[in-house]
């Protein structure tokens, strides 16, 4: 279970600096298209670990 929170941080790590990145570069546009990528990203992490993947594979 520690390896797992540590590579989710190590994750999510990634993604703030990608979204400060594109705050600093004013790039504001692209913030909300990166956000939704990263929460699509998450569902699929939590749906293949979890009982329900097989009903959240169906929506897409």
């Amino acid at each position: 279970m520690k390896t797992f929170i540590r590579s989710m941080t190590s994750k999510l790590d990634v993604a703030r600096e990608l979204l400060g990145f594109l705050w600093r570069r004013k790039l504001w546009w692209l913030i909300p298209m990166v956000a939704v990528l990263l929460l699509f990203g998450l569902l699929l992490i939590f749906a293949s670990a979890s009982g329900i993947g097989p009903f959240i594979y169906t929506l897409f």
